[in-house]
């Protein structure tokens, strides 16, 4: 059996067993983290190099840790030889950053020694992430929406449409409102001149909503009750997610 009292040697100089330890016990934790993302996270889609990333990136922050010991000339050398490096990859989604960042704790707080802290920390955190899977937070049958629809200057139909958002909305939100001017059709004869000009369309104003639905509202419920709405032209209604990448 490996005597656990290696783990006490001095982090400046660390033994061999200690730093093998150290690195699979980082690696051992970050694992989990990754399980628990491939787990909590909805999306069809998820990047192979990515969930390799959690699990890799904790070995390489204790190994860095380790290097660095209490030295303070070796942390100033690590951070010129870090500069160096320019990481271009992007994390656009929060709950991505998040999970990274667990995982880089995880691996400093191993290269620390600081055990029972990764430890803990790493079981709170993925016990937190699969309570916040199920809870309201969560948002993952969600559908954001735009609904955009023309009606006549004249015609004052904006709170009508509105009455019909809150009813079945959560949260709407006008996004743009424009004035399309009288469209004009002009008629020339053979000679090319201009023989008549007729207005086809009168005065429109189009409005483009941002809209959330309730959980309970139907799509089709509302679409239909949007376009029994007198007066309306060209209203249309688009539904999808909000993507995720990384």
């Amino acid at each position: 059996m490996i005597d656990l009292n290696i783990l006490a040697e001095s982090p400046n100089n660390p033994a061999f067993y200690s730093v093998l330890f150290t690195v699979l016990f980082a690696f051992f934790l970050s694992s989990i983290i990754a399980l628990t993302y491939d787990l909590t996270t909805r999306t069809t889609y998820r990047r192979a190099h990515f969930l390799q990333s959690l699990s890799l990136i904790s070995m390489v922050a204790a190994m860095v840790m380790q290097a660095i010991g209490d030295s303070v000339a070796r942390g100033l050398g690590m951070m010129g030889a870090l500069a160096i490096i320019r990481f271009r990859t992007n994390l656009n989604d929060p709950r991505n950053m998040t999970f990274m960042f667990s995982s880089l704790a995880v691996g400093i707080a191993c290269g620390a020694f600081s055990f029972s802290i990764a430890l803990t920390g790493t079981l709170i955190f993925c016990l937190a992430a699969f309570v916040l899977k199920w809870s309201p937070l969560s948002g993952s049958n969600e559908l954001i929406g735009v609904l955009r629809l023309q009606f006549p200057v004249h015609a004052e139909l904006r709170k009508t449409i509105e009455s019909i958002l809150r009813k079945y909305c959560k949260d709407f939100d006008l996004q743009e409102m424009r004035f399309l001017p009288q469209k004009t059709v002009e008629t020339i004869n053979d000679e090319g001149e201009l023989v008549a000009v007729n207005i086809s369309r009168e005065e429109m104003i189009e409005l483009n909503y941002l809209i959330r639905l309730r959980q309970d509202a139907s799509i089709t419920e509302f679409t239909k009750e949007t376009r029994t709405i007198e007066g309306l032209y060209d209203v249309r209604v688009k539904f999808e997610k909000a993507p995720r990448s990384l």
